[in-house]
């Protein structure tokens, strides 16, 4: 019996905020639960985002070789030469210096490419057309004044519009952090037939907490979010 082979097609951008030192991920794909497998992000280190017919180890030993001091295309020349189904990936890396590097595996579909410059890696697989990669990198280059995180949730709403992949998409995942040791943005719409949508109704609703939790991690007595929304006066 011949071997099964499902295609996989995603769509993420890289990101990292030169004004903070903030990075992040935000990615969505045709299958489900995309946040258990694309993005690798950890403060301090950089960020790292796998798909395609993807292998999460990878993002953990990117991680791995960013911590040790690899620039990041120096870590995607070392992924690529420890991984023998590399051509079956698709790899994109921020460093902390902001520096982008990005693999596209000949065995991805089309269309497969990928945008790599300083501060953001924009990349996709099996997509309805390059325009979304174009879409994701032009939004996140024109939102440079908003947080990290719009830019990012911005930028895959962009490429949604865009055309996204062949397919539609199935899941949608948001990973930012912000010099904080732990992810202050962690949001998932693991199984939905408009995944960017509920991504983004999560968004909406968490957004306003972003500094209440930064709050609440140093100061315990902050009491529950109702009372600090309240004597913020929002």
């Amino acid at each position: 019996m011949s071997e099964l082979l499902i295609e996989f097609n995603t769509f993420t951008i890289l990101g990292r905020c030169a004004r903070t030192g903030a990075l992040g991920v935000i990615t969505a794909t045709g299958e489900m639960a995309v946040g258990s497998r694309v993005p690798f992000v950890e403060d301090g280190v950089g960020a790292v985002a796998t798909q395609a017919l993807t292998d999460p180890r990878l993002g953990k030993k990117g991680l791995d070789l960013l911590r040790a001091g690899k620039s990041a295309t120096e870590v995607i020349e070392a992924l690529t030469a420890v991984d023998p189904h590399i051509e079956a990936r698709q790899l994109g890396v921020i460093d902390t210096q902001g520096n982008a590097a990005a693999r596209t595996g000949s065995g991805n579909s089309d269309w497969k490419g990928h945008i790599a410059t300083d501060g953001f890696v924009s990349m996709g697989n099996r997509l309805t057309s390059e325009g979304v990669v174009d879409a994701m990198a032009a939004c996140f280059r024109e939102t440079e004044a908003e947080p990290l995180w719009e830019r990012l949730m911005l930028s895959i709403e962009a490429g949604r519009d865009a055309g996204g992949q062949h397919g539609g998409q199935r899941s949608a995942a948001m990973y930012v952090c912000d010099n904080l040791d732990y992810a202050l943005v962690d949001l998932r719409a693991d199984d939905y037939d408009e995944p960017v949508d509920e991504l983004r109704r999560l968004y909406n609703l968490y957004v306003p907490r972003i500094p209440y939790y930064r709050r609440r991690a140093a100061d315990p007595t902050i009491g529950p979010f109702s009372a600090w929304k309240n004597s913020a006066g929002l």
